[in-house]
């Protein structure tokens, strides 16, 4: 009804001649921008399309054209590779007298295995003329039918294939193995998937993709400018345009909820929109007719035909009360004339309240977002989103979470769930209690939330079956105690369902409506991202409690020189990565180590551990301190520099490291540091010194040499390792807590776990911001009648006289059980020495928890355990060494060598 009285004037009436004017000079004609390039009827549009279109086509042929080498290159570079390694491994030496062992298995699949991971092929496999597999790299196809084709291999002839496999597109290659006079008597098959080699063609791709952006780029660009020519030549304007811009014009005016009065200069009503005339109830006739003429009360007719401005008057019509706001329509050079804006007040009034009811649901998602996820803890993070719902927004609110999302792993759809929070405005309803297992059957509204993932809606609980059936007792309890609508949302972080949340309304007497349910899922999805960060925390750390735990040692190793203790304490931050070790060496001698890796959590206990285990590598190569912490210096510049690359994992920097070695024979404590507190030594009369031992660099940062320094240490000394987090903190300097450590262990007793206590309890705060690894070592000493030392004159005949002295002390000592073993070690050591070694020789025997014998000589060369040959005149000394020690190894001094060998004692 409406848009048959306002056409009209708009295409007809004295205004259009204006709005023709105005678009003539240009006032209002569309613009020439991004909207006119991509206008699919204009020239430029098409000139773009046509541009865009061919540069896509070259770049996708580009794309397809170096997909399609890659392919290629892959599939040969693979059938080369393997052809190449089968044909390396079939004639490698000993190949053919492996086939006709006993057990080829034995032989060939370690041999196998390490070619296949030094050539990079996916296996190595060989087999005999039956087609039967010695050699694969998953045991259990070992003595199965070899899958493939054999025929061309077995007629002397190398045949390369490609099949589908179980893991994927491979190409194989199968060559025989031929003995002397060119019988086959084997098979050896190599291979490896397509995947596993890429191409050079894969280079070019950033540079096609480059060329093709920028080609791209230049047709955008060139379009651009030829679409702003034609604009500016043409104004943009055409018949259609014409009829479509006053169409749009039209239909916003009467789909507004605003009414919109037009008067000219001489009060005449040229356009009232179907909301004015709501308003107003104006007459069909309206337009064309003064503005007194047409019925309007006398204060509203007086402000339109005056045209002045007004703003937010407001008019009481009929039952109404009216805001009018009103402007003159001539100040930037249009015609003579007014146009108003009429709003009905009493609307606003229910607008207001509506807006309120937004505000404080923004506000309350605000909050949400400020005090949900407040701490890392699963259950907390629950309690926050139901105590910030309870009551603002529903009269109780539970939440069920996966037993397992509380541990801090992954959620099992199969099973139940526990009660982990419940928040409501009394203490007494009948909903199941916090900690209750629950499962939920499928037709209940929280079942459906946890199988669709999505919320539902029980307006009126009384009426829903399917509630019911949850708990048909329970059930009527909660309706007759006033329950009557429920929400139910799942916990969704991302694709996992980590629970499900229920909000309960009793006291308000409207129902739940979808609004409600809108503002349920807003607040929801907020509390999941924290209850999964807060999860995944659980699980991080748990992860790396059980790494740490793993990592230290649990135990201290037997050893006699030192009696030790030890303490470690966590830091409030969680794991961290100090660590600390006890590692016998050869000679009854002791390492004692003492880290710290800077930083908390899981990677800095995985740093940890790789120092670790590189330290125990490094000290069974019997090292001096200060050698052995250059390796690891080295080590950790490695790892860093191979972690560079990537953005998520912290470089090892900031690790330091102090490394002892004590000698119960010498009473010699040999250390050296990087970058790590200086130890205390606490002197049998009680006085409290810190070493000087020279300061070297934190590990990784190489460049600078390390330096030791040499202890004595009379017996009954207590050597002190610790880490900086006992001695450093916030409010004191690291001198303040060397001072306090001093003074704790001058008054500590003399066991090393009284020195730990003491120690300890000095410490305030009882809990620190840093982890505390504390290492007490009180030294022994080996007593002289264990020890037994003869010098060896450059003759042969001296060995007789070796085994003679030999027989005697282990006589004196009770050891008699192992004389043969003794003089068999000690002859051939001794022989070995006067044969390659150079003078002075000298045998040394300690009689500690094992049988230690030393044969010391002054070159710098070692000898190899080797198997020796029926031809071999040499090699079997060393073999039957090993046979009768538990242990035997070589230690290198600054002059000569000593080689040693441990026998357990019985």
């Amino acid at each position: 009804m409406g848009r048959s009285r306002t056409r009209s004037p708009l295409r007809h009436g004295p205004a259009a001649p204006a709005r023709h004017r105005r678009q003539r000079d240009g006032r209002s004609r569309p613009a020439s921008g991004p909207r006119s390039v991509l206008g699919g009827r204009s020239v430029a549009g098409q000139v773009f399309v046509l541009h865009l279109v061919i540069v896509l086509l070259l770049v996708v042929a580009a794309v397809v054209a170096l997909v399609l080498q890659v392919q290629r290159d892959s599939t040969q570079e693979a059938r080369n590779r393997s052809l190449a390694v089968a044909e390396t491994f079939a004639s490698a030496p000993g190949l053919v007298e492996a086939l006709d062992s006993p057990d080829p298995t034995a032989v060939l699949q370690p041999r196998a295995e390490t070619a296949r991971e030094l050539a990079n092929v996916d296996f190595i496999v060989v087999m005999n003329t039956d087609a039967i597999r010695y050699t694969h790299p998953k045991a259990d196809r070992i003595g199965k039918q070899f899958v493939g084709t054999v025929e061309p291999a077995l007629a002397g002839e190398p045949v390369v294939e490609e099949i589908e496999g179980t893991i994927g597109e491979l190409v194989q290659a199968v060559v025989p193995v031929k003995d002397g006079d060119g019988t086959v008597v084997g098979l050896v098959s190599a291979g490896i998937t397509t995947e596993n080699v890429g191409g050079a063609a894969e280079d070019q791709l950033p540079l096609v993709l480059g060329a093709g952006l920028a080609a791209l780029a230049l047709a955008v660009g060139g379009a651009a400018l030829v679409s702003r020519r034609l604009m500016r030549q043409t104004h943009g304007l055409g018949p259609h345009e014409m009829t479509r811009m006053y169409e749009h014009h039209d239909a916003v005016l009467h789909a507004v909820r605003e009414g919109v009065i037009i008067v000219d200069g001489d009060g005449t009503l040229m356009l009232a929109n179907d909301e004015a005339h709501r308003l107003f109830s104006l007459p069909e006739d309206a337009e064309g007719r003064h503005v007194l003429d047409i019925g309007l009360d006398p204060g509203t007719a007086e402000l339109l035909a005056s045209g002045r401005v007004a703003t937010d008057e407001v008019h009481r019509v009929g039952g109404r009360l009216l805001a009018l706001n009103q402007r003159p329509t001539d100040r930037a050079g249009g015609p003579p004339g007014s146009v108003a804006t009429v709003r009905d007040s009493t609307e606003l009034r229910a607008l207001s309240g509506r807006a309120e009811t937004s505000r404080e649901r923004l506000n309350m998602l605000y909050d949400a977002g400020v005090g949900i996820g407040t701490s890392l803890d699963v259950t907390r993070t629950a309690e926050e989103l139901t105590e910030l719902a309870v009551p603002r927004f529903a009269d109780f609110v539970t939440v069920d979470l996966f037993e397992s999302v509380l541990a801090g792993g992954h959620p099992d759809g199969a099973a139940a769930l526990r009660r982990t929070a419940v928040t409501g405005i009394a203490e007494d309803s009948p909903l199941y209690p916090r900690d209750e297992q629950i499962r939920f059957v499928a037709s209940s509204p929280q079942g459906q939330s946890l199988t669709t993932g999505r919320p539902v809606l029980e307006p009126r609980l009384g009426e829903a079956p399917g509630w019911r059936a949850q708990d048909v007792e329970r059930s009527g309890q909660v309706v007759e105690y006033g329950i009557h609508s429920l929400i139910t949302v799942p916990l969704r972080a991302g694709a996992l369902v980590l629970g499900v949340v229920s909000f309960w309304r009793s006291e308000k007497p409207e129902p739940f409506d979808a609004d409600e349910l809108v503002l349920a899922e807003e607040l929801v999805a907020r509390a999941a991202v924290s209850i999964d960060n807060a999860r995944r925390y659980t699980r991080e750390h748990s992860m790396a409690v059980t790494l740490q735990q793993s990592l230290l040692p649990r135990s201290l190793p037997a050893q006699s020189a030192l009696e030790i203790a030890y303490r470690y304490l966590p830091a409030q931050a969680g794991v961290g990565g100090d660590w600390f070790d006890v590692l016998p060496l050869s000679g009854a001698r002791v390492a004692l180590v003492v880290g710290d890796v800077v930083g908390h959590g899981l990677h800095a206990a995985a740093t940890m551990g790789r120092l670790r285990t590189a330290v125990h590598n490094f000290s069974a190569l019997d090292l001096p301190p200060d050698e052995l912490l250059g390796l690891l210096d080295e080590l950790v510049g490695r790892i860093d520099q191979d972690e560079a690359q990537d953005e998520q994992v912290a470089p090892v920097t900031g690790a330091t490291c102090l490394y002892a070695v004590y000698d119960p024979v010498l009473r010699r404590c040999t250390v050296a540091r990087a970058g790590h507190p200086p130890p205390a030594v606490v002197r049998p009369d009680g006085s409290v010194e810190f070493a000087e031992v020279p300061a070297g660099p934190p590990l990784g940062l190489g460049g600078l040499p390390f330096e030791s320094a040499e202890l004595e240490l009379p017996e009954g000394s207590r050597l002190v390792l610790y880490t900086d987090g006992l001695v450093e903190d916030r409010a004191h300097d690291i001198d303040v807590g060397l001072e306090r450590l001093r003074e704790a262990l001058s008054r500590a007793g003399d066991s090393p776990e009284d020195t730990c206590r003491v120690v300890l309890e000095s410490r305030r705060p009882v809990r620190a911001g840093d982890d505390i690894a504390l290492l007490v070592a009180r030294t022994r000493v080996l007593a002289a009648d264990r020890i037994a030392e003869w010098p060896v004159p450059p003759d042969p005949a001296a060995v007789g006289e070796v085994r003679a002295a030999v027989s005697r002390k282990l006589a004196e000592w009770g050891l008699e059980e192992l004389t043969f073993g003794t003089e068999l070690i000690l002859s051939e050591l001794v022989t070995n020495a006067l044969r390659y070694g150079g003078t002075p020789i000298q045998v040394r025997m300690l009689h500690d928890r094992n049988l230690i014998c030393e044969v010391y000589d002054n070159s710098s060369t070692s000898p190899h355990l080797r198997y020796a040959t029926m031809t071999d005149e040499g090699g079997r000394g060393l073999f039957l060494v090993a046979q009768l020690a538990e242990r035997w190894g070589t230690r290198y001094l600054p002059a000569g060598k000593v080689i040693w060998a441990e026998q357990p004692i019985p």
